[in-house]
């Protein structure tokens, strides 16, 4: 049953490994913001923060590019910054 489990909550996770977005998280009372790239496209994040800040869910939940999720309850967001999709760099090559 868990090998189930586990091979449908992988099937529907939309990651891409190729081309990572950096999300800035403001929070508000944290001195500290939560910086992550995700796997996710900026529309997928955009439409994710929008629902939170609309009320259709209490929590924005993100997904980094290790699979991890970063979960803010959407009343505490003070702002969200969405980088520039990068495609990764491999390797010592020059800038």
């Amino acid at each position: 049953m868990c090998a189930a489990y586990g091979a449908a909550d992988r099937a529907s996770l939309t990651v891409r490994r190729d081309i990572a977005v950096e999300v800035k998280i403001g929070v508000q009372h944290a001195p500290r913001e939560i910086v992550l790239e995700s796997g996710q496209s900026a529309e997928e994040v955009e439409q994710a923060v929008a629902d939170a800040l609309a009320g259709k869910a209490r929590l924005l939940s993100l997904t980094d590019d290790k699979g991890r999720k970063v979960l803010v309850p959407a009343d505490r967001v003070a702002y969200v910054e969405i980088g520039e999709p990068a495609t990764r760099r491999v390797g010592f090559g020059a800038l």
